[in-house]
């Protein structure tokens, strides 16, 4: 191909533009061992013999071996299993059938690069012929008798697989697309050179000449060794000469496939890190993570997320600066076509409007920034395709990364919203993972009536509410919903008629099409005034509606549960009747994730997911107007222990001291008797560590017992909002 812009490529006569390349090669002097194919060539050595070429399994076992190689249905696993079989078994042999001769193990020559040595020992009779060596170099007369390996070279083992027998090709499974191969395949004797897009070489502006790619500058390596060797070879060098600048040819072909190779002498290592032909596909930045699986693309935005418990489940708040940028391509219809003109008159600066028009006929973008665009909106058509802003109700997709499991990235509905971030509700902070502390998390927008479809069909937060790994609920209420919930049906919680309306108006969706009637239910107490108890609105909140068919039955115990079903001491014994909450508080164990008695759950169960939604919506209103009334903070007075606190502490740690002292005392007198498998002083180390964990699991249970049921830590402990015991019991009684 060329590589310039004013002159044409010389094998299809087209310009840089139009000429795809085309792959050229440089034949080698002497044939090289192929790096990817370094460890099938000494496996294949080892299956034949060094001297004949002939298999080194025969008869019965071969056969064998040859049915089981020819069955088609293999695959890839089986295949490799019997690869190592048949060279497992090679390697047992070491007689040769045919020739006579001793085989020995085929390896890689230890402290060489890409070397394959074979044991084998120089027979005696073979002496005569380092005759003339052996008078040059006195030494080598006592080094030939503890020779164990020779070194076998790529023209030796070229020479051994081109004398294979046809029959014997398939046993060394040389594959290549399910298509059996010459052995003499894997020795390199022709270098492939890519065509220019391959290799693209940079035309500097400010000095003269170009930057050539890494593996430009290698193949100019290899045919610069190459010429040498054809010189040597023409001049008749010496041998050592030759296998010298043999072995650097050797080193390059392997770089410029392999550019990591291990084990390189000092003198051959490249000068500068290059990239060869393996880290251009492997690896994080490779062609296949960095470009195929995972690449930056289009209509995505990204910024700092925030909570908002007014959306629903399944929205996510869009900033309008981002609305405006991201598009979906909306084809103009009979239907639509007055609602695209009014956004084509909007432009691209005023929210909802359109930043481009793509026209069916001539198939020209048109910018509406700039132009008239009254005219444009005139001259609409059906078919043209209007560029228009995200909108409310557009299906985006929503992703926090890292994505660990497939419920990181969900498709939601989207609200356009003022400010700066996205928001979603807290309820599905879970899936994501996700926290309020400055997470960022991305947004893409699907291109076509196709996509969006699969994505809210498929991934949409409603069909993903529980968790593909155990089927329990993973999208429920989280924090200060629970605690809300919790407080809100103690046996002790009483509203007037004006709380009860400001929670029935929370949970009045006014965006909403179809808008239902709130059916209150009677007050719980009539005279001197009327009062609602807390149990009466979780009706509200499963089933708010006058005309819903939603009876929800459930009898469960919870978190706190002592015993004595419905007579619990600690109200723990939760029966909800026709959609009522008859008795017991309501805790995580009914409320949050990860459990199968939750309400939530049963909803979704048995009345399907929109119940679910609505009802986690409502709690998710009505909680935090609750609370925000109530108020539910936490000062330092929560965790100040009182004085008989501060007195039952000392007294536990004055005892547990007194003991301890007294382990020292008895250990110093010889008293001390040790436990088994233990000297005497890891004895009493082992007692007085038992002695003072024991105080600090008192001194937390002392904290507990002394504590207000109106303590705030101990509130969010008990309803499993946020927090246990033992964080109480170390900020009050430890720190």
């Amino acid at each position: 191909g060329t590589c310039q812009k004013h002159t044409d490529c010389q094998t299809c006569k087209q310009n840089l533009v139009d000429c795809v390349g085309h792959f050229g090669y440089i034949d080698l002097a002497i044939p090289v061992f192929h790096v990817g194919f370094f460890r099938l060539t000494i496996q294949m050595l080892q299956c034949i013999c060094k001297f004949c070429s002939a298999m080194l399994i025969t008869g019965e076992q071969k056969k064998a071996l040859l049915h089981q190689v020819n069955n088609p249905n293999l695959d890839y696993l089986r295949r490799k299993a019997l690869h190592k079989r048949i060279v497992a078994a090679s390697k047992k042999i070491t007689v040769c059938n045919r020739c006579g001769h001793k085989n020995g193990i085929v390896k890689k020559a230890v402290g060489a690069v890409l070397k394959i040595a074979h044991a084998e020992v120089i027979p005696a009779d073979n002496y005569s012929e380092y005759v003339y060596a052996a008078q040059e170099n006195k030494e080598l007369q006592n080094l030939l008798p503890k020779t164990k390996f020779t070194l076998l070279d790529p023209l030796q083992v070229q020479i051994l697989f081109n004398k294979i027998e046809k029959e014997d090709i398939p046993l060394l499974m040389v594959r290549s697309a399910d298509t059996p191969k010459h052995p003499s395949d894997v020795i390199l004797t022709r270098i492939p050179v890519p065509p220019c897009c391959i290799r693209p070489s940079v035309v500097s502006e400010v000095k003269s000449g170009t930057t050539e790619d890494d593996i430009t500058m290698k193949l100019s390596e290899i045919m610069l060794i190459n010429d040498v060797i054809e010189k040597h070879k023409r001049e008749g060098s010496p041998t050592k000469t030759i296998s010298e600048t043999w072995d650097h040819l050797q080193v390059q072909c392997a770089l410029y496939i392999n550019s990591e190779l291990s084990g390189l002498p000092p003198d051959m290592q490249p000068k500068r890190a290059t990239r060869g032909f393996t880290q251009r596909l492997k690896g994080k930045q490779g062609r296949f993570r960095g470009n195929l699986s995972g690449k930056r693309v289009d209509f995505s935005g990204r910024t700092v997320i925030s909570p908002d418990p007014n959306l629903r489940i399944d929205q996510v708040g869009v900033p309008v600066h981002v609305a405006k940028i991201l598009t979906f391509p909306e084809i103009v219809n009979k239907a639509n076509i007055e609602r695209m003109r009014k956004l084509i008159l909007n432009g691209d600066d005023i929210h909802p409007g359109a930043n481009h028009i793509v026209e069916r006929a001539t198939g020209n973008k048109r910018f509406l920034k700039y132009g008239n665009r009254e005219i444009t909106a005139a001259q609409l058509k059906v078919g043209d395709i209007i560029e228009r802003h995200l909108d409310d109700n557009d299906v985006v997709l929503f992703n926090r990364q890292p994505s660990l499991h497939k419920i990181s990235i969900m498709s939601h509905r989207a609200k356009i919203v003022r400010g700066r971030t996205f928001r979603f509700n807290e309820c599905a902070c879970t899936p994501y993972n996700a926290d309020f502390d400055g997470d960022e998390m991305n947004l893409h927008v699907p291109q076509t009536y196709e996509a969006r479809a699969e994505a809210s069909l498929l991934m949409g937060v409603k069909s993903n509410l529980i968790t593909p790994r155990s089927g329990e609920p993973l999208i429920a209420a989280i924090q200060d919903f629970i605690t809300g919930t919790y407080l809100l049906t103690h046996k002790d919680s009483f509203f007037p008629r004006s709380e009860v309306h400001r929670f029935a108006a929370a949970i009045i969706d006014s965006s909403s099409k179809k808008q239902q009637r709130i059916q209150i239910p009677p007050p719980a107490i009539l005279k001197p005034v009327e009062l609602w108890t807390g149990k009466q609105l979780i009706e509200l909140i499963i089933r708010p509606d006058v005309d819903s068919k939603i009876n929800l039955n459930l009898t469960t115990k919870n978190k706190s549960y002592t015993g004595n079903e419905e007579f619990c001491v600690k109200d723990s014994y939760v029966i909800i009747r026709n959609s009522v909450l008859l008795c017991g508080v309501l805790d995580k164990a009914l409320l949050g994730s990860g459990s199968k008695t939750n309400i939530f759950y049963i909803l979704l169960r048995d009345f399907g997911e929109d119940a679910a939604v609505d009802a986690m919506w409502r709690l998710g209103r009505m909680a935090p107007v609750f609370l925000s009334n109530r108020g539910f903070s936490i000062g330092i007075g929560d965790v100040r222990p009182s004085k008989a606190l501060l007195k039952e502490k000392s007294d536990l740690l004055s005892n547990g001291y007194k003991i301890c002292d007294d382990y020292i005392e008895s250990l110093k007198e010889g008293r001390l008797k040790a436990q088994p498998g233990c000297t005497e002083s890891e004895t009493l180390e082992a007692l007085i560590l038992k002695e003072l964990s024991a105080i600090r699991d008192h001194a937390g249970q002392a904290c507990l017992r002394n504590l207000s049921r109106h303590n705030a830590p101990l509130t969010m402990a008990v309803c499993g909002s946020k927090g246990s015991f033992i964080n109480i019991s170390q900020m009050i009684a430890c720190v």
